[in-house]
C-alpha cells in the first residue's frame, strides 16, 4: 500500500515558536497607553488652572482688588460675584480645552497634506465610505429615555441622590444663567468631543483596534467626570462616571461608524439637555 503523501507532508511541516512581542515593542505600547491618559489629563488641568487664574485676575481688577493679596486680607466677595465667576470659569475652561486640542492636533499634523487636521479630528468627510447617520436620527428620540432610565437605575442601585434636588443658584443674574445653559448644552459637548472623540480617538486608533479604541476613550471620558466631593457626597462623585458609561460607549461607536465628529457632538448635547430638563424639571414647576 503506497504511503499517504498528505500524511507525510503533514508530519514534515515545520513548527514555528509562538511570536512574542519584544520588550521594546511592549514598552512602546505602554507609553502610548500612558499618553492616552496623560494627554486629556494635562489638557483638562491646564485649561482649568488657566481659566481660574484669568477669571480671578480680571474679576479682581474690575472690583479694584489686588489679586495677589493674601487670603486673609482679601475682602469678602458678594455671593452673586462668586456664582458668576464659577460660570465664567466653566465656560472659559471649555474654550481653552478646544484651543489646546486644536493646537495638539495641528502639531501632530505638521508637514502633512492639506486637510489632515480636519480628518484627524473627524471634522472632514472620511476618505472611505462609512455607515450613514440614519441610526443617529433613529437613536435621538429614544436616547433621553435610555439615558434617564440608566441614570435613575444607577442612582437607586448605589443609593445616591444623583439627579435629584438640582437647583440653579438664585444669585446668578439672568445673563449668567443663559451662559450656564450654553456651557452645558453647547460648549461642553463641543470641547469634550474634540478632546475625547477627536484627538484622543485619533491617538488610540493609531495602535488599537476599533473596539479597544471605543472602550479606551469611554473609560477616559468617565474618569474625567469623577467628582472631587468628599464626605456625604463622595458617593455621588463615584456614581457620576458610572452613569455616563452608556453615553461614552455610544459616542465612541458613533465616531467609529460614521467617521465624523458632529454626530458625537449632537448626541452629547442632546443627552446633556435631556438630563438637564430631568434634573431641573421639578424645581421649575
Amino acid at each position: 500500500m503506497p504511503p499517504d503523501p498528505m500524511g507525510a507532508t503533514a508530519h514534515t511541516l515545520p513548527r514555528f515558536p509562538p511570536i512574542r512581542p519584544s520588550p521594546a515593542a511592549a514598552l512602546v505600547w505602554f507609553g502610548r497607553m500612558l499618553g492616552l491618559v496623560l494627554v486629556p489629563l494635562v489638557v483638562l488641568v491646564a485649561a482649568t488652572g488657566l481659566a481660574i487664574a484669568l477669571v480671578r485676575l480680571v474679576g479682581d481688577w474690575r472690583l479694584g482688588i489686588d489679586p495677589f493679596a493674601p487670603t486673609d486680607l482679601r475682602p469678602r466677595l458678594p455671593l452673586a460675584e462668586i456664582a458668576g465667576r464659577g460660570v465664567l470659569i466653566d465656560v472659559l475652561r471649555q474654550v481653552l480645552m478646544a484651543l489646546f486640542v486644536v493646537a495638539l492636533a495641528s502639531w501632530a499634523c505638521r508637514g502633512a497634506e492639506r486637510g489632515a487636521l480636519r480628518r484627524r479630528l473627524g471634522l472632514a468627510r472620511p476618505a472611505l465610505d462609512r455607515a450613514s447617520t440614519l441610526r443617529l436620527w433613529l437613536l435621538l428620540p429614544l436616547w433621553p429615555l435610555i439615558h434617564i432610565a440608566w441614570v435613575t437605575a444607577t442612582a437607586a442601585a448605589l443609593n445616591v441622590n444623583f439627579g435629584q434636588g438640582v437647583r440653579i443658584s438664585p444669585f446668578l443674574a439672568p445673563a449668567m444663567v443663559a451662559l450656564w445653559f450654553a456651557f452645558v448644552v453647547v460648549l461642553a459637548p463641543v470641547a469634550e468631543e474634540l478632546l475625547l472623540r477627536g484627538e484622543v480617538y485619533a491617538r488610540a486608533s493609531a495602535f488599537l483596534g476599533p473596539a479597544a479604541t471605543i472602550v479606551a476613550t469611554a473609560l477616559i471620558f468617565c474618569l474625567a467626570h469623577v467628582g472631587l466631593e468628599t464626605g456625604p457626597k463622595s458617593a455621588n462623585a463615584l456614581a457620576r462616571p458610572l452613569t455616563l458609561l452608556p453615553l461614552a460607549l455610544t459616542l465612541g461607536w458613533l465616531r467609529w461608524r460614521t467617521g465624523r465628529l458632529w454626530p458625537c457632538m449632537l448626541l452629547h448635547a442632546w443627552s446633556n439637555l435631556a438630563l438637564l430638563v430631568y434634573q431641573l424639571g421639578p424645581t421649575l414647576r
